[in-house]
């Protein structure tokens, strides 16, 4: 009868060792990525947010503004391109969301044009942190990351009509009626229908 050779057992064990080292190390390397990816997408989340928060507040400004100015000033049509953007509150939203995604925002709204159309755009930064792997370094880094969001103009009008006078918007198929002589600010359609607030590609 023939034996197995001691030798060969001996050189088994040491590859059987090394073989499982890399397969832990593997293991480990694609839960950091994962970890990676994970804080990655949680701070993309967030800065989607705060953009849109901060292009939100933005519209409902323009409407107030539009709404005070049907009726008291004839160049009330200029409202509905978004000229008369302003943004006082666009920081301070987009930071509020920032926050309740716990993130910071980094250096405010900051007013940008897309494509012709006006619009904000943040940048967050994590409050936590990536969490502890293999990579060195990874327990102190925070995720960081960038959105616009603009403000598009959905109504267009006759070019020669009167502000003075009823005037027909077309906003988006839907026509609104406005009237500067008999307005009522019950008489304006939901913001989203005078303009649509959307991430920029």
């Amino acid at each position: 009868m023939s034996r197995p050779l001691r030798g060969d057992r001996g050189q088994t064990l040491p590859l059987y060792i090394w073989l499982t080292g890399i397969l832990l190390f593997a293991a480990f390397a694609f839960f950091a990525f994962a970890q990676a990816a994970s804080a990655r997408n949680g701070a993309q989340s967030a800065a989607d947010a705060a953009a849109l928060a901060a292009a939100q507040e933005a519209r409902g400004e323009l409407i107030e503004g539009l709404t005070a100015a049907i009726g008291t000033d004839d160049a009330w049509l200029s409202w509905l391109d978004g000229a008369q953007l302003s943004g006082r509150g666009a920081s301070a939203a987009a930071g509020r969301l920032a926050a309740e995604n716990d993130s910071t925002l980094q250096g405010g709204a900051q007013p940008t044009v897309v494509d012709g159309y006006p619009g904000y755009h943040v940048a967050i930064e994590t409050r936590y942190t990536v969490g502890r792997s293999i990579i060195p370094g990874t327990e102190s880094r925070h995720a960081k990351a960038g959105a616009t969001a603009v403000i598009e103009p959905r109504c267009s009008f006759a070019a020669d009509a009167d502000p003075a006078k009823l005037v027909q918007l077309n906003c988006g198929g839907r026509l609104v009626d406005i009237d500067p002589e008999d307005f009522d600010s019950d008489d304006l359609p939901d913001p989203s229908v005078l303009f649509s607030v959307h991430l920029a590609e």
